[in-house]
């Protein structure tokens, strides 16, 4: 079985909901990616077997196929063909998954592995709204809340469980939210995501920078942020930030490396997914990271750097608390709290910024990991070269 080697990563800086990205269909936002990876690995676009998307919304304008229609928005030719898929927050890390094992298997050479999600746009929660408003029922049936004893499954109250499960206080929710931001701002003024982002124009002109970051944070401001509910110690400073954006990442297996003279970034190592508990939900990561090291043979400290998804603060923090990881390893440009979590688009972001982060210092192995509703979770471990 093959190898599969990513050759091209690029992503969109993030946009602020209603903000640089708003008037972009998330469409051409999607196909704009497609362009620059073909752009940056020089292949011909007739050559890519597959374009997988994910995207977590598909509604409205991210509806009818939304992975066929970045293609048609894009300069790759009508006979690229194209799947939508949805794993929540997860989807375009499962689709580098897909895109990987395509490879692997010899089934296709090229694939390009993508996400996009316009939160300004389709706001979060548009599919379950358009049901629950036409008087019709939400996604979990009456076996299920029976089951699970709950009426619905809210990554909030996951957040908040798992706060009070590793005994987080509000500040050090703040805290770790103020270090995003340093992170962020400190690798954004240094240029360390010059390689991974495109340009592309914004309502105030080329949109270049991630619009998120807030480069005078302070411990007093994130502070005095308004919590999510009363009494509670979680608020939307301690909680990613709605965003629009788009990644991808172009995959091939050795015989495309050598049939189109393509230099790899990096090797897929190791793909992990997994489900547990869906009403605290988030904790995944962590029997899923265990998972993964145990399945790929690597200890914790033979992984160089980790990109944990920042969809609140007791995500990464009790990541990094249950597995006794090191904290100089995690999210060295900053994270969701920060840049922004655009759903769909999420994994294939978080993979472009861990293959250059990795790269930029000469270190070898990088994992990822994506909490996802309903208690999933993606890990990934790749390996520069």
């Amino acid at each position: 079985m093959s190898d599969a080697f990513i050759v091209a990563a690029a992503r969109t800086a993030g946009g602020r909901r209603n903000g640089q990205l708003s008037g972009w269909h998330p469409a051409d936002l999607a196909g704009e990616v497609l362009n620059a990876l073909v752009d940056r690995s020089g292949i011909d676009p007739a050559a890519v077997d597959d374009v997988i998307l994910g995207c977590v919304s598909q509604v409205g304008e991210q509806s009818f196929h939304i992975g066929r229609n970045a293609v048609l928005a894009s300069k790759l030719p009508d006979s690229v063909p194209a799947v939508s898929i949805d794993r929540q927050c997860g989807s375009s890390q499962q689709a580098l998954h897909f895109a990987a094992q395509a490879v692997m298997s010899g089934t296709q050479d090229i694939v390009i592995a993508a996400g996009v999600e316009s939160m300004s746009r389709v706001p979060m929660g548009s599919p379950t709204n358009l049901a629950v408003n036409a008087g019709l029922g939400g996604p979990w049936s009456e076996r299920i809340q029976h089951r699970y004893g709950v009426t619905q499954f809210s990554q909030f109250t996951g957040a908040k469980m798992l706060a009070q499960k590793y005994g987080y206080s509000r500040e050090q929710l703040d805290a770790y939210a103020l270090l995003s931001h340093q992170r962020a701002a400190a690798a954004t003024n240094a240029g360390a995501f010059k390689q991974e982002i495109i340009p592309v124009e914004g309502k105030d002109g080329l949109h270049t920078k991630d619009e998120g970051i807030r480069y005078d944070a302070s411990l007093a401001s994130i502070g005095s942020v308004k919590l999510l509910e009363e009494g509670g110690i979680i608020s939307a400073a301690s909680a990613s930030q709605m965003c629009d954006g788009a990644a991808g990442l172009l995959v091939v297996n050795e015989r495309a490396l050598k049939e189109h003279g393509l230099k790899p970034l990096a090797r897929v190592h190791h793909m992990t997914v997994l489900g547990s508990d869906p009403v605290i939900m988030l904790e995944t990561p962590i029997p899923a990271t265990r998972r993964a090291l145990e399945r790929s043979g690597l200890r914790m400290q033979d992984i160089d750097l980790y990109e944990v998804n920042e969809a609140f603060a007791p995500v990464a923090l009790a990541w990094l608390q249950a597995l006794e990881a090191d904290p100089q390893r995690l999210n060295v440009n900053g994270g969701a709290i920060a840049l922004g979590h655009p759903l769909g688009a999420s994994g294939a972001k978080l993979m472009s910024t861990l293959i250059y982060a990795l790269r930029a210092r000469g270190k070898r192995y990088g994992l990822q990991a994506m909490c996802e509703g309903g208690g999933l979770a993606n890990v990934t471990i790749v390996e520069t070269l």
